[in-house]
């Protein structure tokens, strides 16, 4: 008897909404797995973020034994902050490539059936960059990098010539006309002295009367016809980078609008036939694919929220680019199906997180960005998106069998954000970091704090909620020791902030700060933040804070269209649980699903792994 687990991955999905969907009868295949097993909320990581939940769910542990904290770490030598996912590893000669490194630690639940011979099959689950070797195959998912090194980075087009470029954008003034060349930015080449962009030359004609635009790409295809406000099909370009090497990537195009010409390009994907750096394992299994089912995003991130947030896209060619995304997935997901008889599959649909991201102030009267006129045409927009969720799993059900365990999972749930709190502000306003030159906090400080005096900071907020303390001996301008100087600066911070007040909302914005001690244990926990700010749903932190940075006010309006969250109080934001079995019971955490699957197929569960298996036999 050959046993199957099926792991579909559904990002983000909230309890209070698939609940009222299910109780109007509107998510007919996850009403049918309940009603042959069991459905429960899920307790999520702290904190409730997408790498750290899936990489909980992945080892079995709590972060302390796999080491991802946060999207955003710090550099201590320089308080700089960086990727936490990933990094990279500069050439040991000019001729040989940088290298990719996973900074997630801990054993997968892949890796122990490795050991035993059960193949797997793992797609797009977060933080597998660079993938490892296993028994099975390996699509990295969420900290696949763009072909310029950063998450998402798109280049908006346009006649405009005061246009200026917004935040992690690329911006290309063209010339006036109808018939135009330009450029695609490629990598940077930081082998040149000084560091020079690659690029890829296209050419671009207005039809006016057609309503497009024709682009001759130099690529495959080598010619494009893409209407008004409308997406283009993949297209393969190389991009030069020295006299010996070119390096291919793929890249999506928008048409904004044709008169005066503004257009925009997706982020550049690492070629899934020929990535810069291995996203698959085994290494050629994404040329495979590609093959199979076509051209489709590599990028971790790969639904285009930048240029919505930027007012490059509208909501319409946003929730557009989603389902192109979520229709590639749909097919890796059928065509490994096809083929899939034992062991492990997992599949992560990433576009129910970002779709939420995105859409949720229209479905928030309260929130700052509600528009009265745009709302109700949008606000069940995350409830068409879970019905297509749903819909998917028709594929999957008719791939389970007798020995199959199903399990359909959201790592956390989801709510509004209305209001955005400057940790960094409070900090200095209560006397626990100082700026040079008596300079007070606002915006225009830049991010990585420059304008801090470490001699006098005894504490600092980089991260999507954490805060760390200036440790002697650990921070570069360290000046705190442990003990008891250390103890009343943590004290000062969990009692400072502890249901700390938002007048004009007349609401608590925070309730709680944790330590990390009370929250992590394992060899990991020396690179988590030493605070964890626990935040009432409606409130996170601030944009500014999260890069090392300062807002122009201690709490201020969400106005950006990221207008839902997570990153609040963990137990505010369970994700969901649909088994086809019975479980024992229904407290189920995320770090029990590892234990879960190996328990089903069979396999001994490690003494590292602390979760619980849930199988009821």
């Amino acid at each position: 008897m050959r046993k199957k687990v099926i792991v579909i991955g559904l990002d983000g999905l909230e309890p209070s909404i698939v609940e009222s969907m299910l109780a109007r009868a509107e998510l007919p295949n996850l009403a049918k797995i309940r009603a042959g097993g069991n459905y429960t909320r899920l307790k999520t990581t702290y904190p409730a973020q997408t790498p750290v939940a899936w990489s909980s769910f992945a080892t079995g542990t709590n972060p302390g034994g796999h080491g991802i904290f946060d999207f955003i770490s710090r550099d201590p030598e320089t308080y700089l902050p960086d990727v936490a996912l990933t990094r990279f590893e500069k050439p040991k000669n000019i001729f040989s490539q940088p290298q990719a490194v996973n900074r997630r630690g801990g054993v997968p639940l892949w890796q122990v059936l490795t050991e035993v011979g059960v193949p797997s099959t793992v797609l797009r689950c977060p933080c597998t960059f660079p993938p490892e070797s296993l028994n099975g195959k390996m699509l990295a998912g969420v900290g696949v990098p763009d072909l310029r090194g950063s998450q998402s980075k798109g280049t908006f087009y346009t006649q405009d010539k005061a246009a200026t470029a917004q935040e992690n954008e690329q911006l290309v003034i063209l010339d006036s006309g109808i018939e135009l060349t330009t450029r695609v930015i490629g990598p940077r080449n930081t082998r040149q002295s000084p560091p020079a962009d690659s690029s890829c030359e296209i050419r671009l004609r207005v039809d006016k009367g057609a309503r497009k635009l024709v682009i001759r790409t130099g690529g495959a295809p080598t010619l494009l016809e893409i209407p008004a406000r409308g997406w283009s099909e993949w297209v393969r370009l190389k991009f030069k980078v020295s006299m010996l090497q070119s390096v291919s990537g793929i890249v999506r195009f928008y048409v904004r609008q044709l008169e005066p010409l503004e257009f925009y390009a997706s982020a550049v994907n690492f070629d899934p036939a020929a990535p810069m750096f291995p996203v698959s394992s085994p290494a050629n299994y994404a040329k495979e694919l590609s093959e199979q089912i076509g051209l489709f995003s590599t990028l971790g991130m790969a639904e285009d929220h930048n240029g919505l947030n930027n007012g490059r896209l509208d909501e319409s060619a946003y929730l557009e680019h989603c389902e192109l995304v979520l229709a590639e997935r749909e097919r890796l997901m059928r065509f490994e199906l096809d083929r899939f008889n034992e062991g492990f599959f997992f599949m992560l649909y990433d576009t129910p997180d970002r779709v939420q991201h995105m859409m949720w102030r229209f479905r928030d009267r309260e929130h700052p960005g509600y528009e009265p006129d745009v709302s109700p045409e949008l606000s069940t927009r995350i409830e068409e998106h879970y019905r297509r969720c749903d819909a998917l799993l028709s594929a999957v059900l008719d791939k389970t069998d007798e020995n199959s365990l199903l399990i359909v999972l959201s790592d956390h749930g989801f709510g509004t954000f209305r209001r955005a709190f400057d940790t960094n502000t409070w900090l200095w306003k209560n006397g626990l970091l100082a700026l040079k030159d008596n300079r007070k906090p606002d915006e225009n400080l830049s991010e990585g704090f420059p304008q801090v005096d470490w001699s006098k900071t005894y504490a600092y907020a980089i991260g999507l909620g954490g805060i760390y303390l200036n440790f002697k001996g650990r921070e570069r301008g360290g000046i705190l020791g442990e003990g008891a100087e250390a103890e009343r600066v943590r004290k000062a911070i969990q009692s400072g902030l502890a249901e700390f007040p938002d007048t004009e909302a007349q609401r608590p914005a925070i309730r709680s700060v944790s330590r990390r001690e009370e929250l992590y244990s394992g060899r990991f926990i020396g690179n988590s933040p030493d605070l964890l700010v626990n935040f009432y749903p409606g409130f996170r932190v601030s944009w500014r804070t999260a890069v090392g940075g300062f807002a122009n006010s201690l709490l201020e309006d969400n106005k950006r269209r990221w207008s839902g969250d997570h990153i609040v109080d963990p137990e505010s934001v369970p994700g969901i649980l649909f088994m086809n079995r019975k479980a024992r019971h229904n407290h189920a955490q995320i770090i029990d699903l590892a234990p879960t699957i190996l328990d089903y197929l069979g396999v001994t569960v490690p003494q590292f792994m602390e979760g619980k298996s849930l199988s009821s036999s």
